[in-house]
């Protein structure tokens, strides 16, 4: 996807890049290449590959038609900064926190936010159930991109959800055999599905929370993994 087929594809999807946001993602590409010499971000570097795969896959959480300015966001083992820093890029007024567990690239991610000038945006290198107390209850939305099995995220990822908000959970081929596995969790989180979004291979849920999740949860990870919901 080249840069001139990445912005007709969102004008298609209703969202309408500035110059400033074009200058932000090839400067955020560039950091990208030039970092991954040296530290392990991304198997996917190729300019145009990253612009399909990564930026575009990242903006495919709001071509639901949602609107993050205003609201508070949290990306769960962000990695390199997907979703997170496109989607802090096109709704620069959301407030977003990034949670993962590994320094270097949250280092990374600190030098990107510095060197594109975004603002209210928070790095934090735990893992999410060890900040949960934090943030429980906390967040408009939550996001998670490849970080695990949905049943898994669902767990980790649900009590930092405030009530009536949303967890959107990324997944590619496999998310509908995941979704099929996490009828228990959906229950036992008090959760419910309320929209998916599928092109290609993107497959996004929506979960809406319903109440309080239980303070039991999150469980300790080697627990969660050792007996999924």
């Amino acid at each position: 996807m080249t840069i001139e087929e990445f912005i007709k594809a969102l004008e298609s999807k209703n969202i309408h890049l500035t110059d400033k946001m074009l200058e932000q993602f090839e400067t955020y590409y560039q950091m990208l290449d030039e970092y991954n010499k040296v530290m392990d971000l991304t198997n996917i570097i190729e300019k145009e590959q990253v612009y399909e795969r990564h930026f575009y896959d990242s903006l495919s959480v709001c071509f639901t038609g949602i609107d993050f300015n205003n609201h508070t966001l949290c990306d769960v083992g962000s990695g390199a900064g997907f979703p997170a820093i496109p989607l802090k890029i096109v709704f620069p007024n959301m407030k977003l926190v990034v949670i993962d567990s590994l320094n270097k690239r949250m280092n990374f991610l600190a030098e990107v936010v510095k060197k594109l000038d975004l603002k209210d945006v928070t790095i934090v290198a735990k893992r999410v159930e060890d900040v949960v107390e934090n943030y429980r209850n906390y967040f408009d939305y939550v996001t998670a991109r490849a970080v695990a099995r949905l049943n898994i995220l669902l767990e980790l990822c649900t009590p930092i959800v405030k009530v009536n908000g949303m967890f959107i959970a990324m997944k590619g081929n496999q998310g509908n055999q995941e979704l099929i596995e996490s009828k228990n969790a959906i229950k036992e989180l008090d959760v419910e599905l309320v929209n998916a979004y599928n092109e290609n291979q993107i497959v996004n849920f929506y979960f809406n929370k319903l109440k309080e999740t239980k303070l039991k949860y999150p469980r300790k990870f080697a627990k969660i993994k050792q007996k999924p919901l």
